[in-house]
């Protein structure tokens, strides 16, 4: 008894020990993703710029959530915050910060083979390299962007990062390369109706195309960029659209015709309040109009411009856009053939454009020093070919750069593409006996219909033939009617008649007996055999008379359905027919589909119509035969009727014939059926050669 229990005891304690351990692991569970649940809550809050009073504070706010995230133990939700700083940093425009969280941002997104993730840092990383003119390795990570999308099959993201591609291929004057990378981009972006991208890609082509002094082009495009841009309907349209008419007033400048040029720059400065909303685009196109107007001669109010022009350049910083400017004012200058101040102005030009690492507009100032200051004309050349060179083959190692990429990234694609052949070659093996199995049961299941079919069409066969049939056995009813009459006619007008016309002759010759018995017979005689001669020549003209109208055998039968109907229905119906045509001549199977609609039709008008009348109407012209079913029911509403059975079975026969119907109702007045059928003659249907 001691034993158990000590047992018992033991028992007890093991149990009430497990429970307290267990108690302590729930609440250090608990703790634990308390603590996590908070630092989450943290990381969140110190994103969002609301919580910061100033720029500096949002940056010291952003650096807290980073050392945070760094502690952050769910390598998933790691990876979401550094994509967040990264993006976050790069609109900062702090590099450092950018680079280092980019850096793990792309570590965890391979660790954790997270392709969207990792295609979308490289994306960013890229437009950074880009933003610093790092061409080259811009390239590098927009390949690599490019080339995981596509293997997602994204063609949204595919497109945009071609779109970022092209964009640098432009940059580093690979024109070529730059538009067939676009076009493949607009394929892409197309079908998805993205208007906005294809509005950027549209207006890169014309940057393009007018690099390449195809000016025509380029306007081209610049018109369809036009035309996507006010399909998009974004917050910055209006913008977009005074870069696009920059443009184009660029490549009319290009081609020499600065008239049209200086139209395409009026339509920004003419713009209403175009000063204050976009101070940048006003001061490029009040340059350019002045460029303009100085290479048609006129220099009114082109000084002015200029000036304008770079007082506002100056006032907001664009260093790019005051080399322009001072470039174009050295043209002015020279223009107006006076070289001091033309020089002066080239060299600030050229000055500006060294600072700034513009070479584009350093060599156009360099080609105008040398033009402008003879004296230093040699020196001028030198650096100018100096300049030229390096350029030249800056572009072409980085081109070499741009086309060993693209063919890793082939080369990848088609290390893809061959792994993805042979997991299908796999597939279609596993699925091959599936699909045999399938074809074995369908086609088996097509034999059972076919024979279905073939019943069906021999029935439909046997009913045209029996319905023919009634119509011949018809037809020789009515002509035996009809040579009976004929018959009976000639019977009664060449016998009876005869024969009564010698009696009332002979009493005639007896009348000259004179005695007053006879006399009163044979005038009774003579006055009833003349009644009788005048009933019996009656008949006979009207026999003669019904035998020579013609009686058509397939309107025998519509007129006996329409007496049918109205007899079992009591709606009155009415019926007539068109006898320029010969009805009992059309085709056998327009006849039975006729008989078929007009039947289908009547039990309409009975069933839904509640109509009291019914007019039937058979008409014709040189190539149709029309039906016109015409009641006084309730009617419907054709937007909201549903096809019966009836129409369905009315609109099967018409597809056999090339024929068509049309439905005229509406509530309260009644419904009206036209059938329009092709007029076909038996006798038009040749018989099939032997």
């Amino acid at each position: 008894m001691n034993k158990n229990v000590f047992s018992r005891f033991i028992i007890y304690l093991v149990i009430s020990f497990q429970l307290i351990l267990f108690s302590c692991n729930d609440r250090n569970a608990s703790i634990k993703q308390s603590e996590t649940s908070i630092q989450h809550d943290s990381i969140q809050y110190w994103f969002s710029e609301e919580n910061s009073t100033s720029a500096e504070d949002y940056k010291n706010n952003l650096l807290k959530g980073f050392e945070l995230a760094l502690k952050e133990e769910n390598d998933s939700l790691k990876s979401r915050y550094f994509s967040k700083f990264s993006y976050y940093y790069s609109i900062l425009g702090d590099s450092l910060q950018f680079r280092r969280s980019n850096k793990i941002a792309i570590n965890l997104a391979r660790i954790r083979k997270d392709s969207n993730a990792l295609a979308n840092n490289h994306w960013d990383l890229g437009t950074f390299l880009e933003d610093n003119s790092l061409q080259d390795s811009a390239y590098y990570h927009f390949s690599q962007a490019e080339k995981i999308f596509r293997s997602l099959k994204d063609d949204y993201a595919t497109a945009r990062v071609l779109y970022n591609l092209a964009r640098v291929q432009s940059n580093i004057k690979d024109y070529t390369a730059s538009e067939v990378t676009t076009i493949e981009a607009i394929e892409l972006l197309k079908p998805l109706d993205k208007y906005y991208q294809l509005f950027l890609c549209y207006n890169n082509l014309g940057s393009v195309t007018n690099a390449l002094n195809e000016y025509d082009k380029a306007l081209e495009y610049y018109d369809k960029a036009l035309f996507y841009l006010d399909k998009s309907k974004r917050d910055q349209s209006n913008r977009l659209r005074m870069v696009a008419f920059n443009n184009i007033g660029m490549v009319y400048q290009a081609k020499g015709e600065d008239k049209k040029a200086i139209e395409s720059f009026e339509k920004i400065i003419k713009t209403d309040s175009i000063y204050h909303k976009d101070t940048e685009s006003y001061a490029l196109a009040l340059s350019n109009y002045a460029q303009s107007k100085t290479k048609l001669g006129d220099t009114v109010g082109v000084l002015a411009a200029f000036k304008k022009a770079l007082k506002i350049k100056d006032s907001i910083g664009d260093s790019r856009g005051l080399a322009i400017t001072y470039f174009e004012l050295a043209e002015y200058y020279l223009h107006q053939k006076d070289s001091a101040k033309a020089v002066h102005n080239a060299q600030i030009a050229k000055k500006i454009s060294e600072q700034t690492s513009n070479n584009r507009r350093l060599l156009e100032s360099l080609e105008l020093l040398a033009k402008l200051d003879p004296a230093n004309s040699s020196r001028y050349n030198q650096e100018y070919i100096k300049l030229n060179d390096s350029l030249i083959r800056e572009e072409r190692a980085t081109r070499n750069k741009f086309t060993r990429i693209r063919f890793e990234t082939d080369e990848f694609i088609e290390q893809n593409e061959l792994l993805t052949r042979q997991r299908q070659l796999w597939i279609g093996i596993a699925v091959a006996v599936l699909i045999l199995a399938v074809f074995i049961l369908i086609t088996l299941d097509q034999r059972r219909k076919n024979q279905k079919l073939r019943f069906e069409k021999a029935q439909q066969e046997a009913n045209q033939e029996i319905f023919n049939l009634l119509l011949a056995q018809n037809k020789k009813v009515e002509e035996g009617k009809q040579l009976e009459k004929r018959r009976i006619s000639e019977e009664l007008h060449d016998g009876i008649l005869g024969q009564m016309l010698g009696i009332r002759l002979i009493l005639t010759g007896l009348n000259n007996k004179t005695d007053s018995d006879s006399v009163l017979k044979r005038s009774d005689l003579l006055k009833k055999l003349q009644q009788l001669e005048e009933e019996i020549r009656t008949i006979s003209h009207e026999l003669s008379r019904a035998s020579e109208e013609k009686i058509h055998n397939f309107i025998v039968s519509i007129e006996e359905l329409v007496k049918t109907i109205q007899d079992s229905s009591k709606i009155k119906c009415h019926f007539e027919y068109d006898d320029k045509i010969d009805w009992d001549e059309l085709k056998g199977d327009i006849k039975i589909n006729i008989y078929r609609i007009v039947q289908e039709s009547l039990q309409n008008c009975i069933k839904h119509a509640k109509a009291s009348k019914v007019d039937l109407l058979f008409e014709s012209d040189e190539n149709n035969v029309r039906i016109v079913v015409l009641d006084n029911g309730v009617g419907f509403d054709q937007k909201k009727g549903k096809r019966g059975i009836g129409l369905k079975n009315i609109n099967s026969r018409l597809e056999k014939l090339n024929g068509t119907y049309d439905i005229q109702s509406s509530i309260g007045k009644g419904t009206k059926v036209i059938v329009t059928i092709p007029y076909v003659l038996e006798k038009q249907i040749e018989p099939q050669s032997a």
